[in-house]
């Protein structure tokens, strides 16, 4: 038997659209439910406050990281994203972290290459050879790493070349997506191919953009056209641009030095994994790269005296 009161405690349901108001109601709800035994003892009832609870809690936490004005939605594939931040890592084949730049979520790989060869360098590391991914074979970076002397074993991705544009105007390309963030950073919907190959003028690839978003955008000015119908932005494919580092790509050098891109992935495997690093422990950038000296700082502590054992072993 059960209180035939208890509907009478119910509180009354949330009909406006705010979320702090949904919330209390579901707290106090999940509460009532919880002090009737008769009713939260049923599975099929104890099942729906489950899920509630982890809901209140995901939302709570959502709310906590909208906080954060310095965080930004990045993308890890064109279906997939996350709020926060992301960090940009250089490191040597012993898996020594040289070089580490802290940026909002939204940022691309490529434009940090520069920052990361100058901290390398600066810490004593002589650089002959970058392994990356395609993000970073962008023509800037070419010409950067070609200047030093410097190999770039990274696969050209055509969509990288952006022309004569001015670097204001410039949008990132993310290699995860495949596809183009504006400025602004919001992500291209789809993309698409014009003109034909070897036929006349270079290939444009377009990316094509969410109007709604543009017209609300606060950077819309001199970027989006007031009462368009659609955004685009459009590269073109200039392989001659690339022809030497097109014809480096098939030699026996670039694809043995390739075959060592993936210990990027594991020491970043082993920072959020192992170290914690894939949340951020506070609130803004500044504290973010605060976080991320100090796991930088284990991490390479605990590869040197791994490194010095196997030394003193031999």
């Amino acid at each position: 038997m059960y209180d035939e009161d208890w509907k009478d405690r119910m509180p009354g349901k949330n009909i406006d659209n705010d979320l702090e108001k949904e919330l209390a109601y579901c707290k106090e709800l999940k509460e009532i439910v919880e002090k009737e035994p008769s009713i939260s003892s049923i599975p099929a009832v104890q099942e729906k406050l489950n899920i509630l609870s982890e809901m209140v809690e995901d939302t709570q936490e959502n709310i906590v990281l909208s906080k954060d004005e310095d965080a930004k939605t990045g993308h890890k594939s064109a279906d997939s994203s996350f709020f926060g931040y992301k960090t940009h890592l250089a490191m040597t084949e012993e898996r020594i972290i040289t070089a580490a730049v802290v940026t909002s979520g939204e940022k691309g790989d490529g434009p940090e290459l520069p920052k990361l060869l100058e901290i390398s360098q600066e810490n004593g590391i002589e650089v002959d050879t970058i392994i990356g991914d395609a993000a970073y074979s962008g023509k800037e970076n070419i010409q950067l790493t070609s200047e030093h002397n410097i190999k770039i074993v990274a696969k050209l991705n055509p969509s990288i070349t952006q022309g004569f544009r001015k670097a204001k105007d410039q949008f990132d390309y993310n290699k995860d997506a495949d596809l183009f963030v504006c400025p602004a950073g919001h992500l291209a919907l789809r993309k698409g191919r014009q003109g034909k190959k070897n036929i006349g003028t270079n290939q444009v690839t377009t990316y094509f953009f969410d109007v709604e978003k543009c017209k609300t955008c606060p950077l819309r000015n001199g970027c989006y056209k007031d009462g368009a119908k659609s955004k685009t932005y459009s590269v073109s494919i200039k392989s001659d641009v690339h022809q030497e580092q097109s014809a480096f790509q098939e030699t026996e050098y670039f694809k043995e030095k390739a075959k060592h891109r993936y210990k990027i992935e594991a020491k970043n495997s082993e920072l959020k994994n192992v170290h914690g690093y894939s949340r951020a422990s506070s609130y803004g950038i500044n504290n973010m790269q605060l976080q991320g000296a100090m796991t930088i700082f284990t991490v390479n502590l605990k590869r040197i005296l791994k490194l010095c054992t196997e030394i003193q072993s031999v």
